[in-house]
């Protein structure tokens, strides 16, 4: 279980990087684009007027739809990079009062909190996962690419199941390891 568990954290977290580097260069065209248009638009008369009259004829402008899909493939990309935080345990913490903890009670403690966050993570992914039934049943659409809104919804309940899974997974191995000693999970 810890193999497949590694991987599929792993595997999200390279989906949810391709995702957001898809969603780096759609950005960076449009925002081209709209520039472009701009100054097409602002070179009307002159001695560019030509270039000015190309940029607008061809057409070149922002990329519709960009924040409908930014707006989707980031939410989608927050989920997809849970599984790899929590195998890591690389979460933000805040060490103060427990870096003095002897190992046995810090084990103890981690394991209690582990399993609270597997808690909140299995409960926003099936409060997700009823949003996405909620617009799977009314079909609503995006505003400018009119795509149906629980698309977006799909993907991201895909990639909490893997984080629900791999929460759960984590707090099973804490809860091992503040009882055995024994360390299972990488240290963070």
């Amino acid at each position: 279980m810890h193999g497949v568990v590694k991987w599929l954290a792993r595997a999200s977290a390279i989906v949810g990087g391709c995702v957001l580097l898809i969603l780096i260069v759609l950005t960076t065209l449009s925002i081209f684009g709209r520039e472009l248009s701009k100054m097409g638009h602002a070179m009307g008369d002159g001695a560019l007027a030509w270039l000015g009259n190309f940029i607008v004829s061809a057409g070149i402008d922002e990329i519709n739809g960009t924040y409908e899909l930014t707006e989707a493939g980031v939410a989608f990309a927050i989920f997809a990079f849970f599984p790899v935080c929590q195998f890591y345990g690389q979460h933000a913490t805040v060490d103060v009062f427990t870096s003095a903890m002897r190992p046995r009670p810090l084990g103890w403690l981690r394991a209690m909190w582990e399993v609270v966050l597997a808690i909140v993570i299995v409960f926003i992914s099936l409060r997700l996962y009823e949003g996405m039934l909620r617009y799977l049943g009314n079909g609503e659409t995006t505003l400018f690419l009119q795509f149906p809104v629980w698309w977006a919804y799909a993907a991201s309940v895909g990639a909490a199941a893997i984080a629900s899974l791999t929460a759960l997974y984590c707090a099973y191995a804490r809860l091992v390891e503040a009882a055995t000693g024994r360390m299972i999970l990488p240290e963070g």
